[in-house]
């Protein structure tokens, strides 16, 4: 049997490593990167608390030795399900089982000023693209004399009141007031805020109403200036246009607002459901294929009576499915029916600065805040990631953090765009 699944994202790598091994099926996972990344701490690349390789594997050394596991670097461009073939940017692949684990993108709304000058939070590409743009802007600001222009350069919007958006807004909280006025000593006491908007009524949404309110009240004290009910509506010339009327002067949008999944040539318009998520029957199978499936953010499934409208599209969620359907994949060679997906909700969390966190857990109800709160967020994090080596690095990294209440990796790092060595040369 001949699976090939495209994204090596929490659904994709736990489908093939839960695969391994199995005499009778071969697997070919296709990323458009060579390494898998742990989304869930891109925020603290971006803030230059972690470095990049402490949440980041290469998919060829984790496949290294296993025999019925391989990886091919590529992206996909054409499905062509009548023939089980796909096209990539630098060849075919043909299958007998196609799995769609590709996740899901920044989605701007459809406003093309935001696309074109916001900093997106979804890749570790843009997590090392939104170190670099506050560390310059801080640099601007240390030498301009001008106390509007510095303003601009110092002040933070985050658009989006959801885990990453609340993560994100604390953590330059901490920095501004632990690091910024340490190490650039020429602002002084310059004015800067950091801004939170959010388009609803509360902060983490799906969270439980004491989550919010005691994330609200940390990231007041902290000193975060938060606006619900309030959409960003444009971003023109360095000016954040808001809702209610409002703008704040900035050189630095955060967008953490949402997402949206990929449409995919070849994919039947009607097989995608809501946001462009792939429409799937109970095991995970997209409507109207035969032999194409679909997991994790990328997907819709309908089916769970305890998510009628589908499921959040949270890493729990990609790691169960994936999980679920290679079960579903070796029952194949048995000649047994396929178990249908049913989510086991574990809980949420989201973590808000030092020793501050929120936890909901749905059985038994419970929720935690604090410095307990803040223990159960870094050991679920911790041994969330890919590898021993991730773990290590990730939690000596931490440990400086917390008793020094600083890290030293923020350095601007970026490629020459000038030499771009090898891309124009043909595949062989």
């Amino acid at each position: 049997m001949n699976i090939v699944i495209i994204g090596g994202g929490f659904a994709g790598l736990n489908l093939a490593k839960e695969l391994l091994n199995q005499k009778d099926i071969q697997v070919t996972l296709v990323d458009k990167n060579n390494y898998n990344f742990f989304p869930p701490l891109i925020y603290q690349v971006a803030t230059a608390f972690l470095e990049p390789s402490s949440i980041s594997y290469p998919f060829r050394k984790f496949f290294a030795g296993k025999k019925n596991l391989q990886f091919r670097l590529g992206e996909l461009k054409k499905v062509i399900p009548a023939e089980n073939k796909i096209i990539l940017n630098n060849g075919e692949l043909s299958f007998d089982y196609l799995v769609f684990a590709t996740g899901a993108e920044t989605s701007y709304f459809g406003m093309e000023n935001v696309q074109k000058n916001a900093i997106p939070m979804k890749t570790l590409n843009d997590a090392i693209e939104m170190r670099n743009t506050i560390l310059k802007n801080l640099e601007k600001a240390a030498i301009c004399k001008d106390i509007r222009k510095r303003r601009k350069l110092l002040t933070i919007v985050v658009a989006g009141g959801g885990p990453t958006g609340v993560e994100v807004s604390g953590m330059f909280a901490e920095m501004k007031k632990n690091i910024f006025q340490k190490e650039y000593p020429e602002l002084g006491t310059a004015a800067s805020n950091i801004y939170l908007i959010d388009g609803g009524p509360a902060l983490l949404a799906p969270m439980s109403k004491e989550s919010q309110e005691d994330t609200h009240t940390a990231l007041t004290k902290l000193g975060v200036v938060i606006q619900l009910n309030t959409q960003v509506t444009d971003y023109v010339n360095d000016t954040v246009f808001l809702s209610n009327g409002e703008t704040i002067q900035t050189k630095n949008l955060i967008w953490a607002a949402g997402v949206s999944a990929k449409i995919f040539d070849g994919i039947p318009a009607e097989s995608y459901g809501r946001g462009r998520r792939m429409a799937t029957d109970a095991f995970n199978k997209v409507n109207g294929t035969e032999n194409i499936y679909a997991i994790g953010d990328t997907c819709i499934q309908l089916t769970d009576i305890d998510f009628p409208g589908g499921h959040p599209q949270v890493a729990q969620v990609a790691i169960q499915q994936g999980l679920n359907l290679a079960e579903n994949f070796k029952l194949i060679g048995k000649n047994k029916p396929f178990i249908p997906f049913k989510y086991n909700d574990k809980g949420s969390m989201a973590i808000i600065g030092k020793n501050k966190a929120v936890v909901d857990l749905p059985s038994p109800k419970m929720h935690f805040k604090g410095f307990f709160a803040w223990a159960i967020w870094l050991f679920i994090h911790l041994i969330s990631l890919i590898t021993y080596r991730n773990r290590i690095k990730t939690f000596f990294n931490w440990m400086i953090a917390y008793f020094a209440k600083d890290q030293s990796l923020r350095m601007i790092i970026r490629p020459d765009s000038s030499k771009k060595i090898g891309n124009n040369e043909p595949v062989c």
